[in-house]
């Protein structure tokens, strides 16, 4: 395997499961160091650097940034991945609801680039990759909250790609459809009939199978890495077909 990211460093958020564990797992693989963060960190990978944080806390987001720099002396990427779902459609929603979808899903990303955004103008370089989701670019039944933070993070990622271009630093995200995850994992059992429900959700990929976290972080590592110096501001769709559909 290449060593695409030696020297580089990089914060990854929600990396104790799933997508933002393969993620950490892989571009350690290729060589870079990881600040590893989940509000939970026990199950991040081995290697990688625990730490851990509530992305919906502005402290708290803020001394993720302060502890890579202090162990690191720098941060070349910033997965904002770290993210949590609703399942009710707007009258089932409460407010309540509606605002922890939100402050994860949004403010977790907003926090975590402004924090890391001044090293990175300082150092004239850096990509920050967002984990959006397909359903912030097509409606799906019972996800008013999760669809329309998903939406905002797609937005805001195009408007930080266009403020920071001249200076180095590249914003995009990644938009996957239904992935074989944790998430996924307690939202099925957690349904009257988890085998009808797992039929239900692949059955709307047109390529007939759920994605797996491993296909998403390799789209991240896209993102993140030089390969992709000519992008910025853009949604890159691992789908299965969803919005091709």
């Amino acid at each position: 395997m290449t060593a695409r990211f030696a020297g580089k460093v990089a914060i990854v958020t929600g990396a104790g499961s799933g997508i933002g564990y393969e993620i950490a797992a892989q571009l350690m693989a290729e060589g870079a160091r990881v600040l590893a963060c989940d509000v939970e960190p026990d199950g991040v990978p081995d290697g990688s650097l625990a730490h851990a944080v509530d992305v919906s806390d502005e402290h708290q987001v803020t001394g993720m940034a302060s502890a890579a720099l202090d162990a690191f002396g720098r941060v070349d990427i910033l997965c904002n991945n770290a993210g949590i779902g609703s399942t009710t459609d707007v009258l089932g929603c409460s407010l309540e609801d509606w605002e922890r979808v939100f402050s994860v899903n949004v403010r977790g990303v907003f926090l975590g680039t402004k924090a890391v955004l001044p090293t990175m103008l300082e150092q004239g370089s850096g990509a920050i990759v967002n984990t959006a989701s397909v359903a912030g670019m097509v409606g799906f039944r019972d996800r008013a909250a999760y669809c329309a933070s998903k939406g905002a993070v797609i937005a805001l990622t195009k408007q930080v790609a266009v403020q920071y271009a001249a200076s180095g630093v590249r914003c995009n995200c990644v938009c996957p459809g239904t992935i074989d995850s944790p998430w996924v994992g307690r939202l099925m059992d957690g349904t009257e009939d988890p085998a009808a429900t797992r039929a239900a959700l692949t059955a709307r990929q047109p390529l007939g199978r759920l994605g797996q976290p491993s296909e998403v972080a390799k789209a991240v590592l896209y993102l993140a890495s030089d390969d992709a110096a000519f992008m910025t501001g853009t949604e890159l769709v691992i789908d299965g077909g969803i919005v091709a559909g």
